[in-house]
């Protein structure tokens, strides 16, 4: 039986009717051979029907938040390829037919649109600067391999997506898809898309503090979650700065006149410094735990096949397994 690589396609929508036909009518011509599914994300305008008009599958997401549509979506949908671009028409959707072929060239588990800015005005100042700030501190936590980590127009492998747990809610759904990559060293690959303004018509539902402060947040809680010694060590170094600050006058009464008079601050520095002990051990196990599901989810990543172009042939009742031969047009 010959098994051609299966591409999807999934763009989360709400309130996007202005644009979505649009996308959807691009990636069709771009990727002919893919399935396009439009997540509907609580919508109260016509882009269920506008997506439908122009040749998607629609699905339903009611929990609003794009990250509970891609949780959705990974579940959902199985395909070689995975393709995620925002349905507000932005990103040049034309560019999806690079992007898949990278990923099977590689291979990849990760094809990254890097944004280029083409109009004034598509990217404000300040989603500008914030996407340098976090996009620095992830490089700083976690490795150098990424220069746009809030990009939304990505390719993934199907190991990528059935190995990534998926846990955010809203915008932070990149930083988590970054810092996965990151964390276990995928092999990713970017290419430079153009960035443009929205349509007449569409609004942007990104907020520059709230969501760039949401972003941070889950910055630091993935920090704590996947460099726990790290962070328990710099924890642990502060505490014990502080004790050794309070301690230091009470060891000096003591060297000078043999006595502690400062009996509450020397059990304080004492209780400090204590703690911070503890801090650093409970780091050091959090790493070891961090390290076993680190290894767990490699694991999950590796059972399944990196992606390939060639199409392949399944022997049935020989027991061999899948055996590459080159592409035919006969059926099994």
């Amino acid at each position: 039986m010959v098994v051609e690589p299966t591409i999807a396609c999934v763009v989360p929508c709400h309130n996007e009717e202005a644009a979505v036909g649009k996308v959807v009518r691009d990636l069709r011509a771009a990727l002919p051979e893919a399935v396009v599914y439009v997540y509907d994300n609580a919508s109260t305008d016509r882009t269920v029907e506008v997506a439908r008009a122009a040749g998607a599958i629609v699905r339903q997401e009611p929990r609003k938040g794009k990250g509970n549509v891609i949780r959705r979506a990974f579940a959902d949908v199985d395909a070689d390829a995975l393709l995620i671009v925002d349905g507000d028409d932005t990103y040049d959707a034309s560019r999806a037919r690079d992007m898949v072929d990278l990923l099977f060239e590689g291979p990849y588990d990760q094809v990254v649109g890097a944004r280029r800015v083409t109009d004034d005005g598509a990217y404000r100042t300040g989603h500008a600067v914030g996407n340098k700030f976090l996009t620095g501190a992830v490089r700083s936590l976690f490795g150098n391999d990424v220069t746009d980590m809030l990009s939304g127009y990505r390719v993934f492998s199907r190991r990528f997506v059935k190995s990534f747990p998926a846990l955010a809610r809203e915008f932070e759904t990149e930083t988590e898809m970054t810092i996965h990559a990151l964390h276990l060293r995928l092999p990713t690959a970017e290419v430079v898309v153009d960035y443009r303004v929205r349509p007449a018509g569409g609004e942007s539902k990104l907020r520059t503090y709230r969501d760039g402060w949401r972003i941070l947040r889950v910055i630091l809680d993935l920090a704590r979650r996947e460099r726990p010694s790290l962070v328990h060590t710099v924890l642990a170094g502060v505490l014990a700065l502080i004790s050794v600050v309070l301690g230091i006058p009470v060891i000096a009464d003591f060297v000078r006149t043999g006595t502690v008079p400062r009996v509450p601050t020397a059990i304080l520095a004492a209780a400090i410094m204590t703690i911070a002990a503890l801090v650093l051990l409970v780091g050091y196990i959090l790493e070891s735990l961090t390290h076993m599901r680190q290894e767990q989810t490699r694991l999950v990543h590796l059972s399944y096949p990196a992606p390939v172009r060639t199409p392949l042939y399944t022997a049935h009742g020989a027991g061999t397994g899948p055996v590459p031969v080159r592409k035919t047009m006969d059926g099994p």
